[in-house]
């Protein structure tokens, strides 16, 4: 089982790190430095948690003065790349908010984000000002590094993981339009990947913003394409009609129908359903830790044209005694000869994972087929020492 990330901020990082601005400014006090990183509560602290406490205790031994401050960092920062290193942006974020300070700021989250990310540390300064914050960051959209051109997507994404939501943003996304522009196209997959999440993010809370893009957008550059793509999927799992068109996810005329015997029957690999799409489970009783085995099979009709994607959704129970939709894909392609009749199994991991909960219960198994539902199934699951919601 792989190290929870916060094991990266240990004693031998906060030592090695204290050495370094040591060297850049002898009068540091490495000692103490090292002693209140790792003072009361150290343990119980998380990854944000460690990171903040190695931030604050920095600025507590630098010189007082920003700016002083700022250019002993600049002495090491070349030194300093990678994830752990996001104590740098995180120090302007909590000692470079002031007006005086604001250019000398931006210019410093210009530069760490090219040896970690500034992603996060821009935040603030995007919620205190957003209109003189976008601008700049619609300037870094044009750099010629893809670090500085990632964070110009990347910062400003409505809905940035670990990161406080921008508000403003969600209601109106139209301010950081200007920038997706600027790198629909970009050379860099870097790039390009913060573009796409950044789409998905709009489309949470705003799709036919989404919508109107990738439509106006998709057909132009092939690397364009792939980020219409990609920043659809939340669209294309809702089926959104417009995106399902304009993707060739038919809707008519997809399924073979059985009426006089017109269509094959579907096979699963170890059965022929007697069904244009079809599912069935190997197990219909099954506990905690144990797997399902879901088989399937869709006979799709001489007609159908464009792409298939197909998926299986669960229903999960919730305490609550209500259900908790998860989709899962199986195949998205072009449809073909080959692709007219799909089966196969899919293993199902019956497994608590730290962002789901299992609860004893009928849980309801379905079969989708270009964001239309098709065939369902169930199995009942049993949990050792849950109750079953009422």
């Amino acid at each position: 089982m792989a190290e929870p990330l916060k094991l990266m901020y240990n004693a031998p990082f906060a030592h090695n790190f204290g050495s370094l601005v040591q060297a850049a400014w002898p009068p540091f006090d490495l000692q103490r430095f090292v002693a209140l990183v790792e003072g009361d509560g150290w343990e119980g602290l998380e990854l944000k948690g460690r990171m903040r406490r190695i931030t604050v205790t920095l600025g507590e031994l630098l010189p007082p003065d920003y700016e002083e401050a700022v250019r002993i960092l600049c002495l090491i920062d070349e030194q300093c790349t990678g994830f752990p290193y996001l104590i740098f942006p995180e120090f302007i974020e909590i000692y470079g908010g002031s007006e005086e300070h604001w250019e000398l700021s931006m210019a410093m989250l210009e530069r760490f984000t090219k040896r970690s990310s500034s992603e996060f540390a821009i935040r603030p300064f995007i919620l205190a000002n957003p209109e003189r914050a976008l601008a700049r960051m619609l300037e870094w959209s044009a750099s010629e590094d893809e670090h500085v051109r990632r964070l110009a997507s990347e910062g400003c994404r409505p809905r940035l993981p670990w990161a406080p939501a921008l508000p403003m943003l969600k209601a109106d996304p139209s301010p950081a339009i200007p920038i997706l522009e600027r790198l629909r196209a970009d050379e860099s997959l870097y790039v390009r990947k913060s573009v796409a999440n950044h789409l998905n993010d709009i489309s949470k809370d705003n799709p036919a913003v989404v919508a109107e893009l990738a439509q106006r957008w998709y057909g132009q550059h092939p690397l364009t394409d792939w980020i219409v793509r990609k920043g659809c999927r939340t669209l294309v799992k809702q089926a959104e009609p417009a995106i399902m068109a304009l993707f060739g996810y038919g809707a008519e005329a997809l399924l073979a129908t059985v009426a006089g015997g017109e269509a094959e029957p579907a096979a699963t690999g170890h059965a022929l359903l007697q069904e244009p799409a079809a599912i069935s489970v190997d197990r219909t009783d099954v506990h905690i830790g144990e797997a399902s085995m879901l088989r399937y099979g869709v006979q799709l009709s001489p007609e159908a044209e464009g792409r298939i994607r197909l998926e299986y959704g669960v229903d999960y129970v919730r305490l609550n005694g209500k259900r908790s939709h998860k989709r899962f894909l199986i195949a998205d392609k072009p449809i073909t000869g080959e692709t007219r009749r799909l089966s196969g199994e899919k293993k199902i991991t019956w497994q608590e994972l730290s962002t789901r909960k299992l609860w004893p219960g009928e849980h309801r198994i379905s079969l989708w087929v270009n964001g239309k539902e098709q065939q369902s199934t169930s199995i009942m699951l049993h949990v050792d020492g849950k109750a079953e919601p009422q």
